[in-house]
């Protein structure tokens, strides 16, 4: 596993799941009652974690695992205070999975289709450290201005390629696929690290492309 600082079934969603949800991230926020914006860090690439501060948030995200959760993605998420899943979970077991080890944000993606799945949200809104994050699976059904109603962080997956960029003052960043390799892409995962209202991100490569 390799830290890269260049940044289904019928079951009902787990009870663990839909409890810590981020404690409801800490208070939700809302697009129509938008809060000013504090200073962020808008080096999203500013190299490996290294130790944390206890003033540090450390926030593991994951997407499309489609049914599986690699060992190396349960080792890569330890240590995390909060869990983000962007969608394509693929099965209930993987919210309980994650949730053992830290409160789990998920939302719904397009394969996402049995029972449990439905009770999950198109869309996530939490906040953390004074960062505010929108959650979604496909950035390409966004229907709101980020920067207009005061978000931080966009988290999409959908595309499986893992990807990060600030567009307007906002950091977009995907995780990619944790799950089953697509074609030779890498799998991958990604973390957010928030400190005094900044917020910078990471990716963790867990298998290389091709490989």
């Amino acid at each position: 596993m390799r830290k890269d600082p260049q940044s289904a079934g019928s079951a009902a969603v787990p009870e663990a799941v839909r409890r810590a949800s981020l404690r409801q991230a800490q208070g939700r926020l809302s697009p129509a009652a938008p809060r000013a914006r504090r200073p962020r860090d808008s080096r999203q690439d500013a190299g490996a974690t290294g130790p944390l501060s206890r003033s540090s948030i450390l926030i593991g995200v994951i997407s499309d695992t489609h049914g599986l959760l690699r060992p190396e993605a349960i080792a890569a998420l330890r240590g995390s205070q909060y869990i983000i899943h962007a969608g394509d979970v693929g099965a209930p077991e993987i919210l309980e999975r994650l949730s053992a080890i830290a409160p789990v944000t998920a939302v719904r993606g397009n394969i996402d289709e049995d029972a449990w799945a439905r009770r999950l949200p198109e869309t996530q809104v939490l906040e953390a450290g004074g960062v505010s994050i929108y959650v979604l699976h496909d950035l390409m059904q966004l229907d709101l201005k980020p920067e207009a109603a005061r978000f931080d962080v966009v988290i999409s997956g959908h595309s499986h390629i893992p990807k990060q960029e600030m567009r307007n003052g906002v950091l977009y960043f995907n995780p990619g696929s944790a799950g089953p390799r697509r074609l030779k892409l890498p799998v991958t995962l990604g973390r957010l690290i928030v400190k005094g209202g900044k917020v910078r991100s990471e990716r963790v490569t867990l298998l290389s492309a091709g490989h």
